[in-house]
């Protein structure tokens, strides 16, 4: 009788929320350091998106949807885990592998797959034998890097400017590995995209008439330095980088005929974003984050406010959000979407991950009103402070650090009103600054 009051429970909670029963196939399509200004849809004049611009008329476009962290690993950790990594209090992951997303959505009966850069274990001596590989933390194949196209660098030299100008295909001894297996190193940066891409479309039709799966395309690119296959080579009018980004919409493309010739449009939830910022500074070899200022590696919304889309045919109504979300909300999200009733990890410290299902499948307004920028920046509202800031992440001829410049009071800036924060209002709100910086404390505490 208990079994059957749960059910019920779970029937009448996911119906409330226009959830079918049947647990939807997730795929996530995780790029690297794509800004928020690349896409067609958001924007950009001389880059050709027309599979992404499909993806977003056809389902949700938010225009505040934020990555954990301003670099790949944090932003990554938020992901994986719910938590924001400046609130972890000291904790590892490592400690807590069964709480990653992959291990949650397998307990909830999915068959889980990862496909590129995966960039939480580090890079230990022999990352196919690491605590943290992809297969020892809910995964149940695994085709990819263990971390950033660019690491480690060529023999003597540094990640610079210089580098990435000079460098071929196979300068970074980069490990392709399959499940444990290394495959090919230093693998063919120029084929990175298609061949994942390949996989996925392999990996989508050999599931679609199994168990709902969790397929996280996790792409190196275009993370600098920049490779695209030799057919996408000079073919776009926004030069290397642009030929880069018209690859990863082919491949957004392919996915989505992927999934509709499998005949599972209808069941299979699809989520584009990118893990933080564009890396500006190494020029042909990063994007660009207009109207925003900012990039990779800094506390403005260039560093972390991203793209943010969601299509699911029959369940999202086509819609511009404007709601603030996280890339960490992904977690809670999914959770509820598969019917998860206990979060693993949602004691654990920095878990703030939010459910975003009412506003994909009802349109209401979503529930995430405030957002931490590493620990120097914080938004409430319309309104954001800023106890530091940097133009950029290093200087890209050496890759030395430069210092941040602090501000004693933190800078003010209305997003609504000026989103490339321009005009600093702090000497005209000083009570808006007092109220965020006592938000801020209380945010920090509570998580």
């Amino acid at each position: 009788m208990k079994r059957f009051f749960v059910a019920l429970f779970a029937f009448v909670f996911c119906s409330g929320l226009g959830i079918s029963a049947e647990k939807p196939n997730i795929i996530l399509i995780f790029v690297d350091d794509l800004g928020y200004g690349d896409l067609a849809c958001y924007g950009n004049p001389k880059i050709k998106t027309p599979n992404i611009d499909r993806l977003a008329a056809e389902g949700q476009r938010w225009t505040s949807f934020y990555s954990s962290g301003a670099t790949c690993v944090p932003s990554r950790t938020g992901l994986m885990s719910g938590r924001h990594p400046n609130l972890l209090g000291g904790e590892k992951l490592a400690a807590d592998r069964d709480a990653l997303m992959p291990a949650m959505l397998k307990k909830a009966g999915y068959f889980t797959g990862i496909l590129g850069k995966w960039h939480l274990a580090g890079y230990p001596a022999d990352f196919t034998k690491s605590p943290m590989h992809p297969l020892e933390c809910g995964f149940d194949t695994h085709f990819g890097t263990p971390g950033s196209n660019d690491v480690p660098a060529p023999p003597g030299k540094r990640q610079t400017r210089e580098v990435f100008d000079n460098c071929d295909k196979f300068s970074f001894p980069v490990p392709l590995i399959r499940e444990r297996e290394v495959v090919e190193m230093p693998t063919n940066q120029e084929l990175l995209t298609k061949r994942y891409t390949e996989d996925a479309v392999k990996w989508i039709g050999e599931r679609k008439d199994e168990q709902p799966f969790f397929l996280y395309l996790a792409h190196n690119m275009p993370h600098a330095p920049v490779f695209a296959a030799p057919e996408f080579q000079g073919k776009s009018a926004g030069g290397r980088y642009g030929d880069v980004i018209e690859e990863i919409d082919w491949s957004v493309g392919q996915v989505m005929k992927a999934v509709a010739d499998a005949g599972i449009d209808e069941k299979t939830l699809i989520v584009f974003t990118s893990d933080n910022g564009p890396w500006t500074m190494f020029g042909p070899h990063g994007g660009v984050a207009t109207p925003l200022r900012g990039e990779k590696g800094t506390s403005w919304e260039g560093g972390f406010r991203v793209p943010g889309i969601f299509r699911w045919p029959g369940k999202i109504e086509p819609a511009e959000i404007d709601g603030m979300a996280a890339n960490l909300d992904l977690y809670a999200t999914f959770a509820a979407l598969a019917g998860v009733e206990k979060i693993p990890g949602a004691d654990k410290p920095g878990f703030i991950s939010l459910d975003l299902s009412s506003t994909l499948l009802k349109g209401e307004p979503g529930p995430r009103t405030q957002w931490l920028f590493g620990g120097n920046a914080f938004r409430s509202g319309e309104y954001k402070i800023h106890h530091s800031t940097k133009k950029r992440s290093s200087n890209p001829d050496t890759r030395q650090r430069e210092p941040a410049e602090k501000h004693d009071p933190p800078l003010l800036f209305d997003l609504e009103a000026d989103i490339s924060e321009s005009k600093n209002l702090n000497a005209e709100h000083p009570e808006i600054v007092e109220r965020l910086q006592a938000e801020m404390n209380k945010f920090k505490k509570m998580n």
